[in-house]
């Protein structure tokens, strides 16, 4: 069966070095992003934007959703099927993704599991509390070039598997 790796693109920092694993895997790919991004941008001038010219199995396409919150990541799950690929950041959809059967890497090459993503859900959920209640919670680490290697490494895993 074909597989579909699927970039939430709101705000993804590995754009580019998704489409490349996916040109060597031979993937389909849809780039969900809210209409106000240029989402074409990521995609070369001789990549295929079809099935029909499609080259080893790789094709690109974008998918605009409207502007409001999780509206990419409804989109995205509304396609998924349970062979797909899906690159976010957003732990929410990650469970989403994997409650569909499907795959979900984290742009810093965080590859959730279905054993882990109840506890992952609920640690977001109370710092969540904490910033509500006026606290502060530690930020991310900065993107580092050995996130984009790792990152890589393991989305060219799961396109092969």
């Amino acid at each position: 069966m074909p597989r579909t790796l699927f970039i939430d693109a709101d705000a993804c920092p590995v754009t580019r070095e998704a489409l490349s694993c996916a040109r060597r895997a031979g993937a389909h790919v849809v780039i969900a992003g809210n209409s106000t991004q240029n989402l074409e941008r990521h995609i070369r001038r001789d990549d295929p934007r079809s099935k029909g010219a499609a080259r080893h199995g790789f094709w690109a396409e974008t998918l605009d959703v409207s502007v409001g919150a999780d509206s990419a990541d409804f989109a995205i799950v509304e396609r998924l099927s349970a062979n797909d690929v899906v690159v976010t950041q957003d732990i929410g959809l990650a469970g989403m993704v994997l409650g569909r059967g499907a795959a979900a890497i984290g742009v810093r090459g965080h590859v959730y599991r279905r054993e882990t993503i109840d506890m992952e859900l609920f640690i977001r959920h109370e710092e969540k509390k904490v910033r509500r209640a006026g606290g502060r919670t530690r930020g991310p680490a900065p993107f580092t070039d050995d996130d984009r290697r790792r990152f890589s490494a393991r989305l060219s895993e799961l396109l092969e598997d």
